[in-house]
């Protein structure tokens, strides 16, 4: 049974109160009381007389007896409360660290008390800070780096227009207009990962089949997907019937999944999409072929900015954006993500509550 921090005070105060109690009763059981029953028998003192003497040795004994007492409640209380306390003034050095940008400190845990629980969600804190402040360090040299190869581009044709060195032709327009929609894309990407972030205080939730509305995304991809001669097979039965999920949010969901199979399955490669319902959660997969994803990238799939291509390049994909916007919007519904894949198939999956 976990100690508590209740039991742990009282334990303090009744050792106090238990020594206190003991002294006071030794010393009139053995010293005062004694004393008197002694002179009351050998020296047949009048009772007056007896009782000034029982009664100031009665007092100095006490006062020794309080002074005793009060010093050692002192070294105890002292000493064990220091003990319970030592976290919290850890917790408080270590968040001046963190004010000043420091998040590596970590309260050291010594009970499983509610103190010690304390330290374990705060050490849980330190972490998720440290991590969310890794996240932007990587976010904005994710964008520069996103940023710059577009601007670069830009400002390289636009010096040599502008120096001569190039004449202006039709080739030159469509090269500045395709990285101007780059920039274009790469900003709506970070605009709707930004709602994603925030969604699970704007959902509006409403009763919606998925299955309709999966077809509905999937109508406005079919050409997409017959422009690489990609077949696509759903077998969308189990996602019939109404759940509550904000519609909104979910054709974002199957948007970017869509997306993501069309531009990574090669031509004449087949996409499938499928659901699986099980008691209180349903499923919905997204499986494609063309290569696999590489064992050591599949944990990181669903982070921002995230792609396996180590050269970054650019013809597989966008920003890297797309899954995390995924994870978001279908973390907010209250369910979960997920990817699988081998040397020929790709899966991505997520789960609702039903």
């Amino acid at each position: 049974m976990k100690s508590r921090l209740l039991w742990k005070l009282l334990g303090i105060n009744v050792l106090v109160l238990g020594v206190v109690i003991l002294i006071v009763w030794l010393a009139i059981d053995y010293l005062a009381s004694n004393y008197f029953m002694v002179l009351m028998k050998r020296y047949h003192i009048s009772p007056t007389a007896v009782h000034r003497m029982f009664l100031d040795a009665t007092h100095r004994s006490l006062i020794w007896a309080s002074l005793a007492t009060l010093a050692l409640a002192v070294i105890l209380s002292f000493l064990l409360t220091r003990k319970v306390l030592t976290p919290l003034s850890q917790m408080t050095g270590i968040t001046r660290k963190i004010a000043s940008g420091d998040y590596t400190a970590r309260v050291r845990i010594s009970s499983n008390d509610e103190v010690g629980q304390l330290a374990t969600a705060f050490n849980q804190m330190a972490d998720s800070l440290q991590r969310i402040e890794q996240l932007r360090k990587t976010m904005v040299i994710d964008v520069a780096h996103e940023l710059r190869t577009p601007l670069t581009n830009m400002r390289g044709y636009l010096e040599a227009l502008s120096d001569g060195v190039m004449a202006p032709s039709k080739e030159i327009f469509e090269s500045l207009h395709e990285e101007t929609l780059r920039l274009a894309k790469l900003v709506e990407d970070l605009l709707q990962l930004a709602r994603a972030d925030a969604a699970r205080g704007t959902l509006r939730r409403k009763r919606i089949d998925l299955q309709v509305l999966a077809l509905e995304v999937l109508d406005l991809f079919r050409p997409k997907f017959a422009t690489k001669g990609i077949v696509v097979e759903t077998e969308l039965s189990a996602a019939e019937g109404e759940t509550r999920a904000d519609p909104e949010k979910l054709a974002q969901v199957f948007r970017n999944l869509l997306q993501n199979a069309w531009q990574y399955t090669p031509h004449g490669g087949h996409v499938r999409i499928s659901a699986e319902r099980v008691p209180g959660r349903i499923t919905l997969i997204f499986a494609n072929t063309g290569e696999g994803i590489a064992e050591e990238d599949l944990p990181f799939i669903f982070e921002r900015f995230y792609r396996g291509e180590k050269s970054r390049s650019r013809e597989h994909g966008g920003a890297g954006i797309g899954l995390a916007i995924v994870k978001e919007l279908i973390e907010a519904h209250r369910g979960e993500v997920g990817a699988e894949s081998t040397p020929t198939e790709t899966r991505v999956w997520f789960t609702l509550p039903a």
